[in-house]
């Protein structure tokens, strides 16, 4: 109803081509996920007579911007949530831990909320890294992916067939 099933082949080719160059950024999100990501700068006095403005991390930005370039992003990611009744972290984990190969475009969806979202309203971007989001995402793409290659078997499918 309204929702494409993304291919096998698609979803192989993506992982590919889009997740493993960001899985270079699991361990340095892993291990930085409880700092604070961004500071306001303020220096030169800039409070007085203007705004101040974040300063996001330089790491967080590479993955970002590595992220955003990429086939990844669905610019409908709105819909995910609204579909999903999305409306919490914990709504999302949810709906990440429950993914399935079929439900491949949620995924993307979460991460596009965050990555693209990001660019209206910032505070996105260190919100998805601390509340570990971006790993999650890209951990349960992984083992999508490795079960459709047939490296691991995914849960809910027969590790044979690939059948539900």
């Amino acid at each position: 109803m309204g929702q494409t099933v993304t291919s096998r082949e698609t979803i192989l080719q993506e992982y590919h081509d889009c997740v493993e160059p960001l899985m270079t950024y699991l361990p340095w999100m892993e291990q930085h996920s409880t700092e604070a990501l961004s500071v306001l700068y303020k220096e030169q006095g800039i409070s007085e007579h203007s705004l101040s403005f974040p300063v996001y991390e330089g790491t967080l930005m590479q993955f970002i911007r590595e992220a955003g370039k990429s086939s990844l992003m669905d610019r409908n990611y709105r819909y995910v949530y609204s579909r999903n009744r999305l409306g919490s972290h914990e709504d999302e984990r949810l709906l990440i831990e429950n993914a399935t190969w079929r439900t491949w475009d949620h995924l993307k969806g979460i991460l596009s909320w965050y990555v693209l979202g990001g660019r209206t309203k910032a505070v996105l971007w260190t919100e998805g890294a601390r509340a570990n989001i971006y790993s999650l995402v890209l951990r349960k793409m992984q083992s999508i992916a490795l079960s459709l290659m047939g490296t691991q078997p995914h849960a809910g499918e027969d590790a044979v067939s690939g059948q539900e």
